[in-house]
C-alpha cells in the first residue's frame, strides 16, 4: 500500500528491511512510506478494510504499528540528516522500539490517516519523538517513543545488532 510517491521516501533507504509495517516489499505488509515536511515527517496511509477491528474502525494494534515504523523511519532519516548527508550514505543506520507509548483519544476510521512526527531530543544513541494520527483532520492518537541505534554499518560488530 503505497501512500505518497516522492523520491525521498526514508523506508526505500532501509536496504533488507523486512519489517510488517515498513518494509517495502514484504508481503502482505502494511508499507508505510514517511517523508519530511518541513520539521516533521509525515506518512500518508491508506488502511484496508481487513485493518479494522470494529466495523469501520481501525485496529488498535495495526495504529501502533503504523506509529511505530513511522517514527523508525525517522530516526534514521534523522540522524542521517544531523550528520547532514543524504539517505543513501554510509555508514547506514538502523533504529529499534524502545519504548512506545500511545494514547488512544478517539476512535480512528478505517480511512485515509496522516502520521505526523517530531524529534523532541537527539543523541548518537537514542532518539525521543512524539507521533500524532490524524483522521478526518482530528487527532485520534498522540504516541511518545524512543528509539534506540541498534545498527551502524560503520563499526564493526559480530553480531547483527550492536547494543
Amino acid at each position: 500500500m503505497l501512500s505518497k510517491k516522492l523520491s525521498n521516501i526514508f523506508q526505500d533507504y532501509m536496504p533488507d528491511n523486512i519489517c510488517f509495517g515498513c518494509g517495502k516489499n514484504t508481503k502482505n505488509g502494511l508499507h508505510i512510506k514517511s517523508y519530511w515536511n518541513g520539521k516533521e515527517a509525515e506518512c500518508i496511509w491508506f488502511p484496508k478494510p481487513y485493518h479494522q477491528g470494529w466495523s469501520s474502525i481501525m485496529n488498535g494494534g495495526i495504529i501502533a504499528t503504523i506509529i511505530d515504523c513511522h517514527c523508525m523511519g525517522t530516526a534514521m532519516a534523522y540522524a542521517y540528516k544531523k550528520e547532514n548527508r543524504s539517505l543513501n550514505s554510509l555508514p547506514e543506520y538502523r533504529y529499534a522500539t524502545g519504548t512506545i507509548t500511545v494514547k488512544y483519544i478517539a476512535p480512528t476510521p478505517n480511512k485515509k490517516v496522516k502520521l505526523s512526527a517530531k524529534i523532541i531530543s537527539y543523541s548518537e544513541k537514542k532518539i525521543f519523538l512524539k507521533c500524532h494520527l490524524i483522521s478526518e483532520n482530528k487527532i485520534t492518537v498522540s504516541a511518545e517513543v524512543v528509539a534506540f541505534r541498534v545498527y551502524d554499518s560503520g563499526k564493526e560488530t559480530k553480531k547483527t545488532f550492536a547494543i
